[in-house]
């Protein structure tokens, strides 16, 4: 069939667990590695939420001059949100490695040989003691990682963490975790105990996700995400940079993202850190115009998304980050840790708010329950069949 800008769209099916709330993926048949002249991007830059981007018009918007993606990402980020105000979250690792899974970025992976130890999961005292100093320290969302590939099996630890959202949601944070992969009882379980947010990170593009991870597939990633917000739990959902992708990998994973029937509600932009014994340890660190690209651009296409500045940020200068923020970023993760590696310090990150006359974020406790789909987007297309879901190719 020919879509609005006369390029051919080859559908398949395929047999899975309903994703009743992603939007068709398309593809385009023109080549995404073609080059693209600099493309006048205003025309994307009116701030409107829209599911129905194509790669091309993500691929245009990314090859921008800087400047004109610095611009036009500041134009859209003010429209949506005040460019003064950036959320402070903490992120805390309640259960340590001997992860079943075989990330090729992360220390946490059993396949490898790390300086990081297994662990139990945390009680409570230390949960509830880190999220009440998170909440001093300014923080209004509290995010609590795992080391796990889904619950099966961990019944009595699955309770305990039910337990740690209704007790730290009582504190007027948001809560977010990301503990591996989720059904839908689980899903449900999690929205009853208050959960405010699920992060399950799509990490690169569906072509390039095979070299990175061999033991969860990129469907079993939509699945989980189905599901958490089937449950009416807000998604955070993004990626990683510096894994070796292309530039077209990284406007394949926006492309996927900003096609969701809903579009996350965060998008977390990672920079690759570099781990001793993982097979990513001696890949390129990352530039800052690369991440500005990638802020700059999820801002244009997911207008109303929090952008979240995350892992790298503390190989970035102030000025560094002030571009981020310029570009569209909202977020960052205080606290000397991102699960197992070095975060950046707090004395100098509100040093920072204060030379650029940042201000915290509030947290938002109505996000999740009450979905809003975009002016463009038929409620119709909500519906899904039980057995397959449709995606072009």
């Amino acid at each position: 069939s020919n879509n609005k800008n006369g390029l051919l769209k080859f559908i398949r099916l395929y047999s899975a667990t309903p994703v009743n709330r992603l939007a068709t993926v398309s593809y385009d048949t023109e080549p995404v590695t073609k080059p693209h002249l600099a493309a006048d991007i205003s025309m994307y830059a009116d701030g409107h939420v829209r599911n129905d981007w194509t790669k091309h018009e993500i691929k245009s918007i990314y090859d921008s001059p800087i400047m004109n993606l610095l611009y036009y990402g500041a134009k859209v980020h003010r429209k949506n949100h005040d460019p003064l105000a950036v959320q402070q979250c903490t992120l805390l690792s309640i259960k340590t490695g001997g992860c079943s899974e075989d990330c090729a970025y992360c220390p946490q992976s059993s396949k490898y040989k790390t300086t990081i130890k297994a662990t139990k999961l945390l009680e409570a005292d230390d949960v509830l003691v880190a999220a009440r100093n998170a909440k001093k320290a300014g923080s209004t969302r509290f995010c609590m990682g795992a080391a796990w590939r889904d619950l099966n099996g961990r019944k009595s630890n699955f309770n305990k963490i039910l337990g740690y959202v209704k007790e730290i949601r009582a504190m007027d944070m948001e809560v977010c975790c990301t503990l591996g992969m989720l059904d839908e009882i689980q899903a449900k379980a999690l929205k009853d105990a208050g959960l405010t947010a699920y992060n399950h990170n799509l990490d690169t593009s569906r072509e390039y996700y095979p070299k990175i991870i061999t033991t969860r597939s990129y469907d079993e990633r939509l699945e989980t995400i189905s599901n958490v917000q089937n449950a009416g739990i807000s998604v955070c959902s993004g990626g990683i940079i510096g894994l070796g992708e292309t530039s077209e990998d990284r406007v394949n994973m926006l492309h996927t993202l900003a096609t969701f029937a809903l579009h996350p509600e965060s998008v977390p932009i990672n920079a690759l850190v570099q781990v001793e014994g993982t097979p990513l340890e001696k890949q390129e660190p990352v530039s800052i115009w690369e991440m500005i690209r990638m802020i700059a651009t999820a801002r244009i296409i997911m207008p109303k998304s929090m952008i979240r500045l995350s892992a790298g940020r503390i190989r970035f200068s102030q000025p560094d980050q002030a571009l981020c923020f310029l570009a569209g970023a909202n977020s960052i993760f205080t606290g000397d840790k991102l699960l197992t590696t070095d975060n950046n310090d707090y004395n100098s990150d509100q040093e920072m708010f204060e030379i650029l006359g940042l201000k915290p974020k509030a947290a938002n406790f109505n996000q999740g329950s009450s979905p809003m789909i975009s002016e463009n987007q038929n409620p119709e297309s909500k519906q899904s069949d039980n057995k397959q879901h449709q995606h072009e190719f």
